[in-house]
């Protein structure tokens, strides 16, 4: 039931937020795919993705929301 609410939450948030905001966070979470896709057994951050760090923190101002590393299931988990 608490899922049900926070994925019903977050679907009305999403509603409000720019298209900007948003395409920064798909951006975000497309790169974070990334590294998942390396086939170590614990991924890295290679020096891009630092850059890309770097540059979203100058550009983005919700950019430390975005600063968790999860595994695709649990992505698809929480949509």
């Amino acid at each position: 039931m608490l899922d049900l609410f926070r994925l019903w939450c977050g679907a009305v948030i999403r509603v409000f937020r720019t298209r900007h905001s948003l395409i920064l966070e798909n951006l975000a979470l497309r790169q974070q795919l990334a590294v998942l896709k390396r086939k170590h057994p614990r991924p890295s951050l290679r020096l891009v993705d630092k850059l890309f760090w770097v540059v979203a923190c100058r550009f983005w101002p919700r950019w430390k929301d975005m600063l968790v590393l999860v595994q695709p299931e649990t992505v698809a988990r929480w949509h």
